[in-house]
This record gives C-alpha cells, structure tokens and sequence, in this order.
C-alpha cells in the first residue's frame, strides 16, 4: 500500500517513528532547511502569516515568538492536527482540519504564505500556487521548501539501506509519480524539476527572490563527519518569491 499526502502520518507507527527521526540532533531539517526559512522570512513582527502543511505547528510557535500578529494552520493528517491544536492552545494561532487540495484560500488575505517539504506531495501543484498568490496581500511573500529534485531522481538507491551512502541519479526531465520507501512504507511524490517549480511560480503571477538548495554551513553541526555527509548531495530545495 502506497500512502498519499499527509495520510501517512495518520498511522501510529509511521508518526511515532517520524516523531523520533524529526527531533533528533542530526535532523537536516533542523541544521540546514530551517536556518535558510528564517533568513529567507525575514522579519515577521505584526505579519499574518499562513502555513501551508503544518504538521505540529511548532514552526507557527516559534513565528508567534518572533513577533506575528497571527498564525494559521493547514493541516490534512488528524493525528498532526491534534499536536497542533494542543500546541497552539492559548496563543494567538488557529490550526484548520484540511488537506491543501480542498482548503480555502479565499477566507481573508494575508502577508505571508510558507510551507515545509509539503509540496512534493500535491499533484495539481499550479492551482495551489495560483490561490497562494491570490490570497496574498500586494508585496506580500510566499516561501517554501521541498525535497530537492536530486533526491527524487534517486529513489533506487534510498533501499539499500537506512542510511544513504550513494545517490544515482536517473530520469531526472521525466516529471510525474513517483513512489519512495521512506521509514519503513511507500509514499507517493510527485517530481518535479527546479526550472519547472520556478515555470510554474511564474506562471501564477510571482516574482522569485531567490533560490537556495541548502547548502549546510559548519555552525549548525556538531558532528564534524555529519557536516561532510551532508555536503555530498542537496536535501532541499527551498524558494522565495513575491506577489
């Protein structure tokens, strides 16, 4: 059984072991994406902001933290929505039951759009992309991140073992499904090339700012040997642009 979108995370031992994996020291996620997230956000103080995918909201914490006026959620998966709630509760953020394809954008404006490793999960991504940009306020800024396009043109390499020592890279222009075993089940992503995430932000109407594949920088490891292994190939792809 292949899992689609955020369904996986509602089976209990893929979300306990996605749990363990996420909070750990060595998570790419906490060394490399976040870091570039919050350089590319910027300052956030008296922004609204939506957060498309949420998981378990921890991100919108530390956003209310830096100075948000408001925080509001999407989440499809019942078991992150609930972490959500709980963590949200008391502050000045909100969490909505809802997967991306059937959210909707059109409730109020807001100042600024982010998402993290969500889109290489959305079939029809161009009609996301194009209610992000409509419900953004003019200036307003949209910043996302995704599994980098590398990384989906190896999956036959990602069996081998847990821990990935090779990456061979093959079919990359051929665009489409692809299915990838990932903590112990199949998922279904769909790749896409980095010239075709910017084709289609273009095409809904945005300007791209920047680009970032994540390079690690030395300050966010402890570990010198992790620090080298995670400069052998692009974990994220993560973008900035602007209505």
């Amino acid at each position: 059984m292949a899992y689609h979108g955020s369904s996986v995370y509602d089976n209990e031992q893929f979300f306990e072991k996605y749990r363990a994996r996420r909070n750990r020291d060595t998570s790419p996620n906490n060394s490399i994406e976040r870091p570039i997230l919050f350089e590319l956000l910027g300052e956030v103080k008296g922004k609204s902001i939506l957060d498309l995918g949420c998981g378990d909201a921890k991100f919108g914490i530390e956003l209310l933290e830096k100075g948000a006026e408001n925080y509001t959620g999407v989440e499809g998966s019942k078991r992150m929505f609930d972490e959500a709630s709980s963590y949200l509760n008391g502050t000045n953020g909100y969490v909505n039951h809802s997967t991306l394809e059937e959210w909707n954008f059109t409730n109020s404006k807001t100042d600024l759009v982010v998402s993290r490793l969500v889109f290489h999960y959305i079939k029809d991504l161009h009609k996301i992309f194009q209610a992000v940009y409509n419900n953004l306020n003019d200036n307003g800024k949209f910043v996302f991140s995704v599994q980098h396009p590398l990384l989906l043109s190896s999956i036959e390499s990602a069996t081998s073992s847990e821990k990935r020592t090779n990456w061979i890279v093959d079919h990359y222009f051929s665009m489409g499904e692809r299915t990838e075993p990932w903590i112990g089940k199949d998922v279904v992503k769909y790749h896409r090339t980095i010239e075709e995430y910017v084709r289609m932000l273009k095409q809904a109407g945005f300007k791209v700012t920047d680009l970032r594949e994540g390079m690690p920088k030395q300050e966010h490891f402890q570990h010198e040997k992790e620090f080298e292994r995670r400069k052998r190939i692009p974990l994220f792809l993560i973008l900035s642009c602007e209505k």
